[in-house]
């Protein structure tokens, strides 16, 4: 950036005004650089030609293209260790001969011990506004090296705590989102197709990952088998990617029932909210149901 010097011919006023648009700018500039975004995309395939790889691009352009600042956790280029073992803890095991990963995870967290990998992911997490999970659906679930960042990375005290959970967990003030391609065609993960209802399928990682750390759990992007779709259509259902993200950071979170509506003995729903919602035809999400008619697209869509 240059500026053009000032002219001393010009009067005093003139002057005045050019260093105040100045300002301005300077202003200007520095809000947007404190406002830019921080993305970070956990990317779990294999093949750089992958469908996948394609989304992963996608989300990369056009995040960067509105100011993003984006960063990619490649987990297979980055030959990242899947399993969750005492070698994730830095320096002796305090209780080796009866090993909780969970327990003693904890306490290398607080002592700053554990292991390289785990820490650098972990501050890629901290300093990231929105997390995307790019990846192929295996097994109705995740692929096992998405899972194994899931395990490490997400360690106890860091990523939730029994006083830190759900809406009112660590993570309540970032975003983040599942985007996936599936094998099966759309019609197989229906409630009446043979997979079985796909809001059902993704409770478990949805909720019982994601919003169980506090995220803020925006609809996922699923792209519904493109190994059996035409080339143009796979190019349709990137554009609509595009599309997408051109609005993501803006998007409404998921619904899910607030922690406060539970109470603390044994977390059972508390029964103002229970009676509140006696006699409707359908219940508060796809987990907590009541008994009743699992909420329309409650883990596809905004405002279900």
């Amino acid at each position: 950036m240059s500026f053009t010097v000032l002219n001393p011919a010009l009067p005093l006023g003139s002057h005045i005004v050019v260093l105040h648009m100045v300002c301005c700018l300077f202003k200007v500039l520095i809000k947007d650089r404190s406002s830019a975004k921080k993305v970070l995309i956990v990317y779990a395939h294999q093949s750089s030609g992958s469908f996948n790889a394609a989304a992963k691009t996608a989300a990369v352009e056009v995040l960067k293209s509105q100011g993003c600042t984006v960063e990619v956790s490649d987990l297979y280029a980055m030959n990242f260790k899947a399993t969750a073992t005492a070698e994730d803890i830095k320096g002796d095991i305090k209780e080796a001969e009866n090993f909780s990963y969970l327990k003693e995870t904890r306490l290398a967290w607080e002592e700053g011990r554990l292991s390289d990998d785990i820490t650098k992911e972990q501050t890629k997490l901290t300093e990231a506004d929105l997390v995307i999970f790019q990846f192929p659906m295996y097994w109705f679930s995740v692929p096992g090296i998405l899972k194994g960042w899931f395990d490490r990375v997400l360690t106890s005290g860091f990523a939730f705590s029994l006083e830190k959970l759900y809406s009112q967990g660590v993570f309540k003030d970032k975003k983040a989102m599942l985007s996936f391609t599936t094998g099966s065609l759309e019609s197989m993960f229906s409630p009446t197709g043979v997979n079985g209802d796909m809001n059902v399928t993704l409770w478990p990682l949805q909720n019982g990952i994601l919003h169980y750390c506090g995220f803020q759990v925006l609809a996922p992007q699923i792209f519904w088998a493109p190994s059996c779709a035409s080339p143009e259509a796979r190019q349709c259902m990137l554009e609509g990617w595009r599309t997408r993200l051109q609005g993501l950071l803006e998007e409404k979170p998921l619904s899910f029932v607030p922690l406060d509506c539970f109470d603390k003995k044994g977390f059972q729903l508390k029964p103002d909210v229970h009676e509140k919602h006696a006699g409707k035809e359908f219940g508060l999400t796809v987990g907590v149901h009541l008994g009743r008619k699992l909420p329309l697209h409650n883990q596809m869509k905004a405002g279900c």
